[in-house]
């Protein structure tokens, strides 16, 4: 099935804010979105991220394959001396 392309909206006002009916091909199944708009003035609508609880995270990395990049050697500086009854 392809995507429409483009299709026209109708453009209303809600109180003080201004809307825009979305036709049914291009419908959110989310309850957010990101709006931004480009300098020629294109509005961009996109679906905002769901937070992930923790629990999420961690299976989701628990199921990344294993960072076998080479990490570079980092000089490890001792710390410099602080003067603690300095009051300056």
């Amino acid at each position: 099935m392809e995507a429409a392309r483009e299709k026209e909206a109708s453009v209303f006002r809600n109180g003080r804010s201004q809307a825009v009916r979305i036709p049914k091909e291009f419908e959110f199944d989310t309850e957010k979105v990101l709006i931004s708009r480009d300098e020629d003035g294109t509005v961009h609508l996109r679906p905002k991220p769901l937070k992930k609880s923790l629990v999420d995270v961690l299976d989701w990395l628990a199921q990344q394959p294993p960072f076998d990049e080479k990490m570079p050697e980092i000089e490890d500086f001792p710390p410099e001396p602080i003067d603690l009854d300095d009051k300056g």
